[in-house]
């Protein structure tokens, strides 16, 4: 993985070597998420951006970069209405809540900041700043794909690899 810059990124994947090299969130690229960008390249923005605040605003940085990555970790195709029973932007949290706590412990902070990232959309309050950086982070990114600034500023190649 390349990252933009390096004085962070050994910060960085010292939070989440153990979880980014899992099958778990590899397989994640297989997954479309917002135009043109995969769920993983989403998860790896996200958890970089909410890494950066957190670390700027001396709160949990690990945490953040480690729920930023596994967020969306819902590992199913979000237009595939027989993988959930209702609609994405409600469900997904839930799955992504279940398949993080297979994959690594979390605490009962981490389990909220994956929960309610989609506030206000989902019913989940973030009941931390952390949980108040990483959904700011993830519309922040959204936001940046969606209106495809993601390829002008070439943060594919800068963020993944």
């Amino acid at each position: 993985m390349k990252l933009i810059d390096s004085p962070n990124r050994v910060a960085y994947l010292d939070c989440v070597r153990d979880l980014i090299q899992t099958s778990q969130v590899q397989s994640m690229r297989q997954l479309p998420h917002h135009p043109g960008v995969s769920c993983y390249e989403h998860s790896v923005f996200v958890s970089y951006v909410a890494f950066r605040l957190a670390r700027r605003w001396g709160l949990d940085y690990r945490s953040c970069a480690r729920c930023g990555l596994l967020h969306d970790l819902y590992l199913y195709r979000w237009n595939d209405q027989s993988a959930h029973p209702g609609l994405q932007c409600f469900d997904h949290p839930v799955f992504a809540l279940r398949n993080a706590e297979a994959l690594t412990p979390l605490t009962p902070k981490e389990r909220n900041v994956i929960l309610a990232h989609m506030w206000p959309l989902a019913l989940h309050l973030p009941r931390s700043r952390e949980a108040w950086t990483v959904s700011l982070a993830d519309k922040l990114c959204a936001t940046i794909e969606t209106v495809q600034l993601w390829k002008r500023m070439k943060l594919r190649s800068a963020l993944t690899a």
